[in-house]
């Protein structure tokens, strides 16, 4: 915890957890399939990163990317994957579910947030797309959630950051609430400052070159979007010092 801010990382691989760790943070965030804003980790990235961490470790509970209205076959596949998270000893959980309206389901939040007990219970940037963000603070208080990811229901925190201060305001000491979106060291003290949040949540991605001799450029793994198939994103521990320190 940095000045009273507690700092989660938000990574997309055991590697990048690992960093995490290394450049100070005191927990992370992990996930798979950051290009669709994060999806369930596999069973071993979460089983070797609970092995490799001693700092928190939360796991993201969603089955695929789009939107938050689960199908009864997706929920079941959170549950049996929170029931999972729990064996390997995870610290908290991630998730959010709305309802066709754009309101929070409030008994399937309610179902998995009581089987994810005593594990904690984020609800995540599903909140960014609700219709009512101080009525979704209510329900999600109500039923015990321990915080909010958001960034103000806008792109970036510095965009919704009258927003995330009002949110603040509203939670009280009911829950905590997450400023995310864009944080980096150029504007995380200023969006700490004005919203009075006390934890923070970001990426700090730098670019890693494969080691790969043999390369055959002409083929893409990744559909129409092509990415490159030989560089990749690493969290870099020295971009998580360098945000820390400017809080």
């Amino acid at each position: 915890m940095t000045n009273g801010v507690s700092v989660e990382i938000c990574v997309d691989s055991v590697e990048s957890a690992v960093a995490a760790q290394a450049g100070g943070a005191d927990r992370v965030e992990l996930c798979d399939n950051l290009i669709e804003g994060g999806t369930t980790p596999s069973l071993g990235s979460i089983e070797v990163a609970r092995k490799l961490l001693a700092i928190k470790l939360h796991v993201i509970i969603r089955p695929r990317g789009g939107d938050f209205l689960y199908s009864d076959v997706e929920f079941d596949v959170m549950r049996r994957d929170i029931e999972a998270a729990k064996r390997l000893g995870v610290d908290g959980l991630v998730i959010g579910i709305l309802d066709a309206e754009g309101n929070i389901d409030t008994s399937r939040t309610k179902e998995l947030a009581d089987l994810a007990r005593p594990m904690s219970v984020t609800f995540h940037r599903a909140f960014d797309v609700c219709r009512d963000p101080y009525e979704a603070i209510d329900k999600l208080a109500e039923i015990g959630v321990d915080r909010i990811l958001t960034s103000g229901q806008e792109a970036t925190a510095l965009e919704g950051l009258d927003l995330v201060a009002d949110l603040v305001r509203h939670a009280g000491d009911r829950l905590a609430i997450i400023a995310c979106g864009d944080l980096n060291e150029r504007n995380i003290k200023k969006v700490v400052a004005a919203t009075g949040v006390r934890e923070v949540h970001f990426t700090a991605f730098g670019e890693v070159e494969s080691e790969m001799r043999y390369r055959n450029d002409r083929v893409f793994m990744g559909g129409t979007l092509r990415p490159p198939e030989y560089t990749r994103s690493e969290t870099d521990a020295s971009r998580v010092r360098v945000v820390i320190d400017a809080i």
